[in-house]
C-alpha cells in the first residue's frame, strides 16, 4: 500500500552538496519513524540516519554526523536528507526507508530488518 520514491540522486563532486527526497503515496507516514540507508557496489545495506514521527529526534552513522542532517515535512509526507562535505566513500545507492509500526522508534536501525517499507533507492556518485 505504501509506496516510496527517492529523488535527488546524481554526480557531485567531492565536497560539494546535495539533498535527498523521499515521497510517501498510499498512506501518510506522519506516525512513522522513518531512516534512509545506503547501499555500496558489493556491499551491505548500512544505515545513514533515522528520524522519529515528530521529527525532533534524529541519530545518524558515525561516518556521516556533522555532515548528514535528516528532516521530515509530514504535512507533505516528504522525508528528506541533507549531504553537505560529501566525499567519494559516500558514494552509493540511497534508500528511504519507514518504520512500518506507528509511533515506534528504535536507536538501533542499525541494520535493515526494523524498517518495513522501503523505495527503490536512488544513485549518488561523488567524484574525487
Amino acid at each position: 500500500q505504501v509506496q516510496l520514491v527517492e529523488s535527488g540522486g546524481g554526480l557531485v563532486q567531492a565536497g560539494g552538496s546535495l539533498r535527498l527526497s523521499c515521497a510517501a503515496s498510499g498512506r501518510s507516514l506522519s506516525t512513522n519513524a522513518m531512516g534512509w540507508f545506503r547501499q555500496a557496489s558489493g556491499q551491505e545495506r548500512e544505515f545513514v540516519g533515522a528520524i522519529n514521527w515528530a521529527g525532533d529526534i534524529t541519530y545518524y552513522a558515525d561516518s556521516v554526523k556533522g555532515r548528514f542532517t535528516i528532516s521530515r515535512d509530514r504535512a507533505k509526507n516528504i522525508l528528506y536528507l541533507q549531504m553537505n562535505s560529501l566525499k567519494p566513500e559516500d558514494t552509493a545507492v540511497y534508500y528511504c526507508s519507514a518504520d512500518g509500526q506507528q509511533f515506534a522508534f528504535s536507536y538501533d536501525y542499525s541494520t535493515a530488518n526494523g524498517m518495513d517499507y522501503w523505495g527503490k533507492g536512488t544513485l549518488v556518485t561523488v567524484s574525487s
